[in-house]
């Protein structure tokens, strides 16, 4: 007789091209920055991921940290970045 031991359930978030976040303007609305797709890391990025969002509103661009990346272009230009 088998028994579950355990179990887990909940909602997984990623993009479905590479798994990984996405931290970039959308391309088409320029208005919205999007900051999603971290799954279960989201707490552990989401320090980072803040301050690469305040960046890019406030100075246009990453400062300290190269984000760059996450950008919305690499899921339209076909190169999905994995982890190694």
């Amino acid at each position: 007789e088998v028994k579950v031991k355990s179990s887990w359930a909940g909602m997984y978030e990623y993009n479905t091209v590479d798994q990984n976040a996405i931290i970039d303007f959308h391309p088409e609305l320029s208005n919205v920055l999007m900051i999603n797709g971290f799954s279960g890391h989201g707490l552990q990025q989401s320090p980072s991921a803040g301050r690469a969002g305040a960046e890019l509103l406030s100075q246009h661009g990453f400062k300290s940290l190269d984000l760059s990346i996450f950008s919305f272009d690499r899921l339209i230009d076909g190169k999905p970045v994995f982890e190694e």
